[in-house]
């Protein structure tokens, strides 16, 4: 069953709508609440006038900063908990504060009766601030003199972490060297979901329950349980249908908030629908980098040191903190290996939205920065822009020393074959040489590797329960949850393989409850494929196991000898059917002497990580006077290794091509400079790319089987975003010979760089 195209598990019911989302399972008597959020970026709250807003009619109660008495600080990061103190995300959030940090921290709360009387009492709320300067840029916030954002963390360092190979400074020396050096900056950019984040609280049999639009149930339920100052199993979170997430529905956004509110008005159901407005402002947001690069050559275009400096804007909260610039920073050091690499990346706070986790976690700034600064050292080295990174990207058994990663396939240049012959990328290097006119085409790629799961970073760990009904078919659970991406079709597949059933008798149950669920961490890092592969194949095994001993009982055929294929046990001698799994399961559990409901649980561990790699190759046509970039041809390949489902894959690349569109071409959150504040918090003026951006998106694999896989596969989720900014940025400098280092590249950076390169 795997490898196949199969449709979609849940496409039915969502495309006809019965699909139930938290809006659509939201209890008749909820009670809404609206946020009041912070106006100054930096500051304390004085007072809070509710006055007329508690004369608003149907609203029930207004909750302020000053009303959270017990001040459990929490973390927000969707990270699986760990034992060790030094190592556990940082706890401080509060549901409400009055120390606020950026121009939408939550102030303050409205229940009330509906929408209307929510919304006009949050606009009557009064509040009095004591205004502190703020500070927006990494840059300029780790400066001594910049206002103090969190009292433990001086100059506003979050941390800071470095890595060392060789002898960087003595290794420079070396005479004759050609030295390279850039800077490269990307933007904040936001996910943009369909589905905004929802969820709604309610107590229920001494329980806070909790239902969702999140990816990570299992670890809402101890983060409210922290933020609440209870014990974690006193919360339920359910996880129904999500719309999407990328990575913002991994954080702990609003449920400790929504849980404490229901307690404020005796356990009534409490629902906090936030708008896209305050998705862009509230939620979170992509990590924007500057990194500062420096390489140093010699003259046949061996890297011989290089030297890099990340800066991370993690804005207002830590968030996930300092994991997405050190995984950056981790990148770099692996994609052109070097003898002497010398590295520090910096996590700093600012009076900005907060940063956390997006698709890619990292990857696609730093590849923005190291494919563009790799096109640097090859333009000024007159090399040809493939041959140069055949010769010098990761070698065939390169292992990390960290993750104990192997690159086991020559799978750089088995994508590259494939995107040269797509684009024919050669030939228009050529004919797209010396071009003059208004109208210019150019061609660039650019590669990128992707882990897959956090393991060593962190805990990875996965459990499957199966159960065999009556009917002979089979209903399913997995902590990994459904966001959209086709996690629950891939599962049914598996699941269909590992047993020996077809995929019509494999019910894999979408939503999650930690009440019910197996643990599982969620979904985030590529792992879902991965991860759950381990623990569907090892439930599998004991469930197998129960199946053929029931088996031998009833047909007194050698366990030795069964197998079940296609929903039958079959006598592995002469292939004969000698019992179907529904007459088994029957018999089972209706047997008067013996009866048994045939059921499996495992959780596996994974202890590995495993590499995925990629590339994407572009034409661009710039029309100078107009300062605008049009894509005209773009194709990804990924070695992501064996496919479960080849549409499913494909699907996956097309939306994260299209989210490295944006990214390199129009999204940009534009922040005030002089008052903080976000000026393009919706999607008319926050540019978005459409289909309209887009030329037909073509995706590609190479399928290297995974050895540390069940099934063969790794990480997919993410990789497809990553290289696509730098690619495009590569094709601009090719056809007007115009480097930009800086995202995005719309026409107010491209009239900059073309001024001032003499081009208008």
């Amino acid at each position: 069953m795997v490898g196949k195209s199969i449709p979609r598990v849940d496409a039915f019911d969502k495309v006809t709508g019965r699909a139930k989302y938290v809006e659509d399972i939201l209890p008749q008597d909820t009670l809404v609440a609206r946020i009041y959020h912070s106006k100054i970026a930096n500051g304390l709250v004085k007072s809070i006038d509710t006055t007329e807003a508690e004369k608003v009619p149907g609203v029930v109660k207004i909750v302020t900063c000053f009303d959270v008495t017990e001040k459990h600080y929490y973390p927000t990061a969707g990270h699986p908990w760990t034992l060790d103190v030094s190592h556990q995300d940082i706890a401080d959030r509060l549901v409400l504060t009055d120390r606020v940090r950026f121009v939408g921290d939550d102030v303050a709360a409205v229940i009330a009766e509906n929408d209307v009387a929510a919304d006009q009492a949050v606009r009557l709320l009064k509040v009095e601030y004591e205004e502190y300067p703020f500070v927006l840029k990494p840059l300029e916030a780790i400066k001594p003199e910049a206002p103090q954002i969190h009292d433990d963390f001086k100059r506003n360092i979050l941390r800071v972490t470095t890595r060392e190979k060789g002898n960087y400074e003595e290794a420079i020396k070396e005479q004759g060297l050609i030295r390279v050096e850039g800077w490269y900056s990307t933007p904040i950019v936001q996910h943009c979901h369909i589905e905004n984040h929802i969820c709604t609280a309610r107590t229920e049999n001494g329980k806070i329950v909790i239902s969702s639009s999140t990816q990570i149930p299992h670890i809402v339920r101890r983060i409210v349980g922290q933020a609440l100052g209870m014990d974690w199993g006193k919360i339920r979170v359910i996880k129904p249908f999500i719309g999407g997430g990328f990575g913002n529905k991994q954080d702990a956004l609003y449920e400790p908030l929504c849980a404490f509110l229901t307690l404020q008005v005796g356990g009534r159901p409490v629902t906090i629908n936030v708008s896209r407005e305050e998705t862009f402002v509230s939620n979170r947001v992509r990590h924007p980098f500057n990194v500062h690069l420096i390489s140093h050559l010699r003259a046949d275009g061996t890297l011989v040191a290089r030297k890099v400096a990340i800066y991370s804007n993690q804005g207002a909260y830590a968030s996930h903190g300092h994991s997405i610039a050190a995984k950056g920073m981790g990148a770099l050091a692996q994609l052109y290996p070097c003898e002497h690499f010398s590295a520090e990346a910096y996590t700093v706070f600012t009076n900005t939205p907060v940063a956390g986790a997006m698709r890619g976690y990292g990857i696609p700034q730093t590849m923005f920065a190291e494919e563009s600064h790799i096109e640097d050292i090859i333009k000024k080295l007159g090399e040809n822009s493939l041959n140069w990174r055949r010769n010098h990207i990761m070698p065939v058994g390169f292992e990390d020393t960290f993750s104990k990663n192997v690159h086991h396939y020559d799978s750089f240049n088995q994508c590259f074959d494939k995107a040269n012959a797509y684009l024919d990328y050669e030939k228009k290097v050529e004919l797209y040489k010396n071009q003059t006119g208004e109208k210019r085409r150019g061609v660039g790629m650019a590669a990128f590797w992707y882990n897959t799961a956090v393991w060593p970073i962190a805990l990875e760990t996965s459990s499957c329960r199966m159960i065999l009904n009556q009917d002979g078919s089979l209903q399913v659970q997995l902590g990994e949850t459904e966001i959209g991406q086709g996690a629950d079709t891939a599962f049914t597949q598996m699941v269909a393989h590992a047993v020996g059933v077809t995929i019509d008798k494999v019910y894999v149950i979408s939503n999650q409850d930690t009440d019910v669920t197996p643990y599982s961490s969620g979904s985030y890092a590529s792992r879902q494929t991965y991860v759950a592969g381990f623990s569907i194949t090892k439930t599998a095994q004991e469930l197998r196991k129960k199946i053929l001993d029931v088996g031998y009982r009833y047909t007194r055929v050698s366990v030795d000898l069964l197998d079940i294929v296609d929903n039958n046990l079959v006598r592995i001698t002469d292939n004969k059917v000698v019992m179907t799994l529904a007459d088994l399961a029957n018999a089972s559990l209706y047997d008067t002497d013996f009866s048994q409901h045939i059921s499996a649980e495992q959780t596996a561990q994974a202890k590995s990580n495993a590499y995925s790699f990629g590339c994407c190759f572009v034409e661009v046509e710039v029309d100078i006077p107009l300062c605008k970039v049009e894509l005209i041809d773009i194709i990804n390949v990924h070695d992501c290794g064996t496919l479960i489902n080849p549409a499913l894959a494909e699907a996956q690349v097309h939306g994260g091509m299209s989210m490295g569109i944006g990214f390199a071409l129009s999204e940009n959150l534009l922040i005030d400079q002089k008052t903080g504040k976000v000026l393009n918090d919706n999607l008319l003026d926050y540019k978005l790319a459409t289909f309209m951006d887009h030329p037909d998106l073509e995706a590609q694999f190479v399928q290297n089987a995974e050895p540390t896989s069940p099934y063969g596969t790794k990480g997919l989720g993410e990789p497809p975003t990553c290289p696509v900014a730098p690619a495009i940025r590569n094709a601009v400098l090719h056809a007007t010979g115009i480097a930009i280092n800086d995202l995005p590249l719309n026409p107010h950076k491209l009239f900059e760089a073309f001024k001032e390169g003499g081009l208008i």
